[in-house]
């Protein structure tokens, strides 16, 4: 046995590398999401985290001891590449994530093929490696808290290998409903959903997924295990500290000079097609085109980064990104007003500073396990911004009473949502800024992982 009480199992760490020009490993930088949330409350608490080494460069940095954080233990796993990237490309991100998100344009895909086959071989594979190596690190009657849809699998085969362990699987998307999710192989979505059942409890940021899962199991035979809510909250410590650092005051400073007094409708996504990029362009176009007296007195300030440029989907949709947003800006721009400014360089303090700085913060995706962007924003925003908040992202769910409801579908809601949220009077937009920030820190991130604990009967 390793000797941990608590086990962390993601196919992303808290730490992530490059190469530099010599081809040595450097730090990448602060990680985001799932590990950003996760990484400071773990700090110290002498937990176990395996995780994937991802790169050659995580690779090196593991051969070379730097993998490492004071009262944390970080362990990878380390799969052949091109395994991997059948798991990880094939598997997680062009199938169960397109599943969960509903996403698949079905006269297409999925195609479940020879090629689907070798590939969910390797999802097995990646999933038994994770659960042998926690079975190693793991104590007697350890907690251990299996993240997301790259490791559905690991709560079945590591039950098996260590019935005195208590697991907790805890899906981060959105849960694919049960006529969606029958695109799958059958074999393959009972076995999915066996896996998870495996668990000591499933959890979901929201009721709704929680019943999306439930009702998979029944139509697919398979008895679900105990299952919880929880959503995520951020960490508000964290996100003061982040705010007051001298690269966001920088940010801000440059997010200032480019916007000047101009009112600021903030996006802050991956460019992916489940962030629904497109349409909030298409809706900010036909808002112009609506709301002439609007033309020059607003910016819309599009900020992310792009991701899985592996995958043809992504790099088309990238495309279709910039073509967007070049016809905004031709259609209406002038010479000193580019109505539409998108940045996809993977920037976190501007990321940052576009939150505290927005008028509209528009979140409006077409389906989302639960969106922390949503929260984040409230909470550090320092101009009353108003949240445009789309009814399929998960943090609808807590957030719907002061956010400005939006049906991701429909480009002209959405245009005449965003002329309602920037004409909004100071005193209402005080008040659902105010309301926000109450119902955000309701739930922090410490919340989340105790309900994990609870969960595990730790």
């Amino acid at each position: 046995m390793g000797g941990a009480d608590l086990v962390i199992a993601s196919n992303r760490g808290p730490l992530s590398f490059t190469l530099d020009s010599a081809g040595a490993p450097v730090a990448a930088g602060p990680a985001g999401g799932l590990a950003g949330a996760l990484h400071p409350l773990l700090e110290g608490s002498g937990a176990t985290w395996v995780a994937c080494a991802m790169s050659d460069a995580d690779r090196l940095a593991a051969d070379a001891g730097l993998m490492s954080q004071p009262g944390l233990e970080l362990v990878t796993v380390r799969p052949d590449p091109d395994a991997y990237r059948m798991a990880y490309d094939v598997v997680s991100n062009s199938t169960l994530w397109f599943c969960h998100h509903h996403l698949f344009d079905l006269v297409r895909r999925p195609r479940s093929g020879a090629r689907w086959s070798v590939a969910w071989d390797a999802y097995r594979a990646l999933n038994a490696s994770f659960a042998a190596t926690v079975a190693e690190m793991a104590n007697d009657g350890a907690a251990v808290l299996v993240q997301d849809y790259h490791l559905c699998l690991v709560p079945g085969l590591l039950a098996k290998q260590r019935p005195d362990l208590k697991i907790v699987h805890f899906s981060h998307t959105p849960f694919a409903d049960p006529n969606f999710f029958r695109v799958l192989p059958t074999d393959t979505g009972r076995e999915l959903l066996s896996g998870m059942a495996a668990a000591t409890a499933c959890g979901f940021h929201t009721a709704r997924w929680e019943a999306a899962y439930l009702g998979c199991c029944a139509d697919m035979g398979v008895d679900p295990g105990a299952t919880f809510v929880s959503p995520l909250g951020p960490d508000p410590a964290r996100l003061d500290a982040r705010a007051a650092s001298d690269g966001c005051r920088a940010a801000r400073s440059r997010i200032d000079a480019l916007v000047g007094d101009r009112q600021v409708v903030v996006r802050v996504d991956r460019v992916e097609p489940s962030k629904n990029l497109l349409r909030g362009f298409w809706a900010f176009d036909e808002f112009l085109e609506r709301h002439p007296e609007w033309r020059g007195k607003v910016v819309m300030l599009a900020l992310g980064y792009t991701s899985r440029d592996s995958l043809a989907e992504y790099l088309a949709y990238g495309t279709e990104v910039e073509h967007a947003v070049a016809r905004v800006n031709d259609r209406w721009g002038t010479d000193d007003w580019r109505p539409v400014i998108l940045d996809v360089a993977d920037d976190p303090d501007r990321s940052f500073a576009a939150l505290i700085r927005y008028d509209v913060l528009l979140v409006n995706a077409v389906r989302d396990g639960l969106n922390l962007v949503a929260k984040e924003g409230p909470l550090v925003n320092e101009h009353d911004g108003v949240l445009v908040l789309s009814r399929e992202a998960g943090a609808f769910e807590e957030l719907q009473g002061p956010a400005l409801a939006v049906n991701p579908f429909d480009v002209a809601e959405t245009a005449e949502v965003l002329a309602e949220a920037l004409a909004m009077p100071r005193v209402e937009r005080s008040r659902r800024a105010a309301e926000l920030r109450d119902l955000v820190l309701r739930r922090q991130a410490s919340d989340w992982l105790a309900d994990l604990l609870a969960a595990a009967g730790s």
